[in-house]
């Protein structure tokens, strides 16, 4: 498959695959991701579907770019648009299951589908998602350290929508451990960069 062909196929791929992976944290009920806690609750509180909710914050969030002079890419309004809309869809045909053992084992099989999700939209190199421009924007312009300001950014999210009735939860702080460990091991194997220019 040509480069550029591949880079596309791989980046909808992930971000569709995100979005599964999404719903079945959702659907397992034992605790989404940290920005989703954000969505859920913004979501129960306005009546809106998480996916809308999703796209929205998705740019708003995109808007906090300006002051911050990061510089979006197809891959950045692609994850705004795609996966909020994917999420709806696969929320829509996936039913919340009545086995508690079915929905323990949806927990670690979303976050492993995240992190494969989440090497393959980054590792084409398109662009970063909206909420890691935010934070790559934020470490530029403070100086202080990804750790630092990703988990200052996650514990606002998570404790704001906990507030206003998102689901926090083992799968919550089962996602925060294992993220980084797994696209850590799995974005070189994903990776798939555009071809130098010529000089």
């Amino acid at each position: 498959m040509h480069q550029p062909v591949r880079r596309l196929v791989q980046l909808y791929a992930g971000l569709a695959l995100y979005a599964l992976s999404m719903a079945l944290l959702v659907r397992s009920g034992l605790g989404v991701m940290p920005w989703d806690v954000l969505h859920q609750g913004l979501a129960r509180q306005l009546g809106w579907s998480l996916g809308v909710v999703t796209v929205v914050v998705g740019a708003l969030v995109l808007l906090a770019w300006v002051p911050l002079r990061e510089r979006p890419g197809l891959g950045t309004v692609s994850n705004v648009v795609v996966i909020g809309v994917v999420l709806d869809a696969v929320l829509a045909v996936l039913p919340e299951p009545s086995s508690l053992a079915v929905r323990v084992a949806l927990v670690p099989l979303g976050v492993g589908l995240n992190a494969v999700a989440t090497a393959a939209y980054v590792g084409v190199h398109l662009g970063p998602g909206p909420r890691d421009g935010l934070m790559t924007g934020l470490v530029r312009r403070t100086g202080r350290s990804v750790r630092l300001v990703r988990t200052s950014i996650e514990v606002v999210v998570v404790v704001a929508g906990w507030l206003l009735g998102g689901t926090l939860g083992v799968g919550t702080v089962l996602y925060a451990l294992a993220i980084g460990p797994l696209v850590h091991l799995l974005l070189p194997r994903l990776s798939v960069r555009p071809p130098a220019p010529v000089s």
